[in-house]
């Protein structure tokens, strides 16, 4: 039986949980591992904790969308109200497991609880109409923006931008496959065992996994959390989307090399290039030191002795390095993270153009500030888990205009695993999630001329 606190159900937990999300801006995927944890979820509750609150938060502008005929007075119903609604509408519109019946039962019962028989018999009476009458038609939209907006859960602003750089057929197909449910994919350790080797513990631990066709070190897995596993403990994978895995590749790290990672954390990539690297170092740095921590435990649960890491503002590496240090550079620059929806839904409504613009500068200053510290014919690396072109191509064509000693490294392509490598062009990559399930990930390289 799961412990749950107060004696609250799973769809309160959800509730709950969407609520925070909201009110606190908090990141949904490290707060549904806390509430799993905090709460002794079974594995079957969590399963459902999970579907319901990614799900509603994938789902939102289509939810308030179909809610909105059977509400008359949204200005004055309490957030968690309109919560719980999109929640039961959720289950009952796109879950066939779970019963009309049951879930409006359950979220009057909740209603109960929380609020009083007003409220209850308000949100009995919505969800019933909605049982009776069904929802609202899509074509009731017939402007683009807005009928991709609403259809497929995703802020006009944001559909806009895509459709004027990338097309409407693009958008679409971006913004249909950012509802798909994420896989969970993994990083072998090469420096400790062959992909073969860790894909047999697996199977012994009762995980159900397969390797990724295009990246030789990479493991999909179809069943259970390998961060769970004693493969993982022990420091013979890590968990990792496809797209960032292709970011060692990039770097091109060879033995002997001194390679500088500048926003590193939670060290993902750091430990990508050490283990392919058996001497040289690569040094890690991250604004903040509990990020840093994480760096350093990565590192020794890998058994990565080659990995120096410390609390810095890459923009000031140049406090902490000699010019002309390193064989290659990585930026991995903070960004919007739109290319990450599926895994972090809540992402979509918090972002603004603003934030774009504001990171776009940022991460043009990072660029300048560690350029000097390569070495003449070193690598620099540039690299964003978004797909919007202010953060990308914009950013590396600033910095070639203002940096003449750079030069497009259009050997990029060569490097890349062969199935990946028709996505690349010139000096540069931008995947979409749709191009092989992974996430929205874009990389560019730059050469630095002998002087």
């Amino acid at each position: 039986m799961s412990k749950k606190s107060a004696g609250k159900n799973v769809r309160e937990l959800a509730l709950d949980l969407i609520l925070s999300v909201e009110k606190n801006q908090s990141y949904s995927n490290l707060l549904l591992n806390t509430v799993i944890n905090k709460n002794h979820l079974s594995p079957a509750d969590s399963g459902l904790l999970t579907e319901l609150t990614y799900g509603t938060i994938q789902y939102k502008l289509t939810l308030d969308y179909y809610l909105e005929p059977y509400i008359k007075n949204s200005k004055k119903m309490d957030q968690w109200v309109r919560i719980l609604l999109r929640l039961s509408l959720y289950q009952m519109h796109y879950l066939d497991k779970i019963p009309d019946h049951a879930v409006i039962f359950e979220a009057v019962e909740i209603s109960k609880r929380r609020g009083h028989k007003g409220i209850a018999s308000l949100v009995n009476g919505i969800l019933r109409n909605i049982q009776r009458n069904g929802v609202r038609s899509l074509d009731e939209l017939s402007d683009p923006v807005e009928r991709i907006s609403i259809e497929t859960s995703h802020p006009a602003w944001i559909v806009k931008r895509w459709m004027e750089q990338y097309g409407e057929e693009r958008t679409r197909n971006m913004c249909q496959y950012n509802l798909k449910h994420p896989k969970q994919t993994a990083r072998v350790n090469i420096s400790k065992a062959s992909r073969e080797k860790v894909l047999e513990m697996l199977k012994e631990e009762g995980f159900s996994v397969e390797p990724i066709r295009f990246l030789p070190e990479g493991i999909t897995c179809l069943k259970g959390n390998l961060a769970l596993s004693n493969a993982y403990k022990e420091g013979f994978l890590s968990i990792q989307d496809e797209s960032s895995m292709l970011v060692a590749y990039a770097v091109d790290a060879k033995d002997k090399n001194t390679i500088l990672d500048c926003c590193a954390a939670p060290g993902g990539k750091t430990s990508a290039i050490a283990e392919k690297m058996e001497k040289g170092t690569v040094y890690a740095l991250d604004l903040h030191e509990h990020k840093v921590k994480l760096i350093k435990q990565q590192a020794e649960r890998l058994g990565l002795a080659n990995v120096t890491a410390s609390a810095h503002d890459a923009r000031k590496a140049g406090e902490l390095f000699d010019p002309q240090t390193f064989d290659a550079i990585l930026v991995d620059a903070p960004c919007s993270g739109l290319g990450v929806m599926r895994r972090k839904p809540d992402v979509k409504y918090t972002k603004n153009e603003q934030d774009i613009h504001r990171l776009a500068a940022i991460q043009q200053d990072i660029l300048a500030a560690v350029a000097p510290l390569l070495k003449d014919g070193g690598l620099l690396v540039y690299s964003t888990c978004t797909v919007d072109q202010e953060e990308n191509d914009q950013v590396t064509e600033a910095f070639l205009k203002q940096h003449p000693q750079f030069s497009k490294d259009t050997t990029l392509k060569n490097r890349l695993p062969e199935e990946v490598r028709r996505f690349a062009s010139d000096n540069s990559l931008q995947l979409f999630p749709q191009d092989l399930g992974s996430d929205g990930f874009f990389i560019a390289c730059f050469r630095k001329k002998d002087q």
